[in-house]
């Protein structure tokens, strides 16, 4: 099955459970003008959003653009265990304190990205109804999924295989997830690759409850600025969203020229054929192609105009070898300061 905006929301996914439930939903609620409500989940784990962050989110824009309700779940509770993705060892808990600072960072910076309008925006946090939870719903909930199932999870099985120590509240933490799709009845759930376990469980914990399981769609994970690891605060290798033009656009012109395909694709919107022009060292210069990489990562935080100053400042600085035009002005006394030492006849000692 086909739909008209099926292409528009597939660009840039790695994989989709699946496209045909996908296309059907999609002209259900064209059918019957009621939105889709597709889910996204943020645990606020970090203070900061960076562009890795934004491909998912840019995702979730473009069901806004085409009429649909993006629900933003911030993880405030879930990020008490901490997502166990990819991580080699327990993680360790956050304080409600830094739970809550991180959250409404979260908070300011996805609008940047995300259509603020109510319409067209839900704002939820996981403690409306995890909180609420006692021991015995917890119970039935874990009863849901099995231990083989968890340990079909690639972190678990290489934890297990290696002999490092799991956490049971770690086997929670999908189900929670899973059980955020259940109540706010998610229609689609977004996530980057390394989410697909956690919500495809969502999918089974829906049809246990029966709701019609949420299409699951997953983005690749962004490379960071090494061209090796993902795109990560702690590695030193990502762009913050809220970073200013200047530093954005600096930061682009570093990376390696095989990342410019990714970054294309998966930061602006240029379309396949523009990218592949650009990407082709043959037809275009690396560094004209980076020139243009930053402009559109730039013109997307700060706006028209500001990634061609970018552009034009950091080519007046390391081309041109000129002085920044920001750069702050000191005023320096003549005077010499008091403590400075001096000769019987006062005058200043030059040491």
């Amino acid at each position: 099955m086909t739909h008209p905006h099926l292409e528009t929301v597939l660009r840039g996914t790695a994989a989709v459970y699946s496209p045909d439930e996908l296309a059907r939903k999609l002209a259900k609620s064209e059918s019957t003008g009621k939105p889709l409500r597709v889910k996204l989940g943020l645990d606020p784990s970090s203070p900061d959003i960076h562009l890795g962050h934004t491909v998912v989110l840019g995702l979730m824009r473009r069901f806004q653009d085409l009429g649909h309700k993006a629900v933003l779940i911030i993880g405030d509770y879930t990020a008490r265990i901490g997502d166990p993705t990819g991580k080699s060892k327990t993680r360790p808990m956050l304080t409600p304190e830094q739970i809550e600072e991180n959250a409404q960072t979260y908070l300011d910076q996805a609008t940047l990205i995300l259509d603020d309008d109510p319409a067209k925006l839900e704002l939820r946090r996981n403690s409306e109804w995890l909180a609420e939870m006692s021991f015995a719903d917890v119970i039935r909930l874990a009863c849901q999924v099995t231990v083989a199932r968890m340990m079909e999870r690639d972190t678990f099985e290489t934890r297990y295989k290696a002999g490092l120590p799991i956490s049971v509240h770690e086997f929670l933490y999908p189900l929670m997830q899973g059980w955020d799709s259940v109540c706010i009845e998610a229609d689609i759930e977004l996530g980057g690759t390394d989410q697909t376990f956690n919500n495809l469980v969502g999918r089974d914990l829906q049809q246990n409850a029966g709701q019609e399981p949420q299409v699951v769609m997953v983005c690749p994970i962004l490379r960071g600025m090494d061209g090796t690891e993902k795109m990560s605060k702690s590695l030193g290798n990502y762009i913050g969203v809220t970073e200013s033009a200047d530093e954005m656009f600096g930061k682009t012109m570093s990376i390696p020229d095989e990342l410019m395909h990714e970054w294309f694709e998966l930061c602006t919107s240029l379309d396949a054929t523009a990218i592949g022009e650009l990407c082709n060292a043959e037809t275009t210069h690396p560094r004209e192609a980076k020139d243009r990489l930053g402009r559109a990562i730039v013109q997307r935080f700060h706006g028209a105009g500001a990634g061609d100053q970018a552009s034009a400042e950091f080519t007046a600085r390391f081309r041109d070898g000129q002085l920044p035009s920001d750069m702050e002005t000191v005023n320096v006394s003549s005077r010499a300061p008091d403590n400075h030492c001096r000769d019987a006849r006062g005058r200043v000692c030059v040491q």
